[in-house]
């Protein structure tokens, strides 16, 4: 897809809008959602890398934030989105007003599909990860990505490859969860995790 295309234009706007934090909110709050720790698998897969003091790049409305348990800082071009965390206790920023510090893991968690230039996205934020950090890069697959409309490139494990080809960055894992890669034609909650460090 295409920067200039008016329809991915149009969704990267909405993601910026606060009727887009609102609908983070409202889906993480569905009321079978409240009942069960839905989160507990992605919240083991994502302690489970070790992951430090992590910049969460594109942190919506805080899952992950709460998921990595203190030891995160969000970061989120959605004004909304950063009150909302911040309401919650958590370090969050927009771009601009991120401290100039440095982490152990860059996480990218279902945010680099909605942008029409993802390597760009996670190259501006390099020079804030640590010597010997990780990358977390980690995206929806089929049945994901065609739940929000707000998704603008589907990026597959070769697509992620391509990424990182470009940032120089090596992938040293990649794998599907929490379920086999066939599962995410199905379940919309299965990932794309690959992750990744400096050549």
């Amino acid at each position: 897809m295409n920067a200039k295309d008016p329809s991915v234009n149009d969704k990267i706007e909405d993601s910026l809008s606060a009727d887009y934090a609102h609908r983070l909110t409202r889906l993480q709050r569905t009321g079978w959602k409240t009942l069960v720790d839905v989160q507990a698998p992605y919240r083991f897969n994502l302690r489970r890398l070790r992951p430090g003091e992590t910049l969460d790049v594109g942190c919506g409305v805080g899952r992950n934030l709460r998921n990595l348990g203190g030891q995160a800082v969000g970061v989120d071009p959605n004004l909304e989105c950063v009150e909302q965390c911040r309401a919650e206790g958590f370090e969050a920023y927009t771009p601009d007003q991120l401290p100039d510090r440095s982490f152990d893991t860059l996480l990218f968690a279902h945010v680099l599909e909605h942008v029409d230039q993802p390597a760009e996205l996670v190259r501006a934020y390099l020079p804030r990860l640590r010597d010997g950090g990780q990358v977390v890069l980690i995206t929806p697959q089929e049945a994901g990505y065609a739940s929000d409309a707000s998704h603008v490139r589907f990026l597959d494990f070769d697509g992620l490859a391509a990424v990182l080809a470009d940032l120089g960055l090596v992938a040293v894992r990649r794998y599907s969860f929490p379920f086999p890669r066939w599962v995410g034609r199905l379940f919309r909650y299965n990932e794309f995790v690959v992750v990744a460090r400096r050549a």
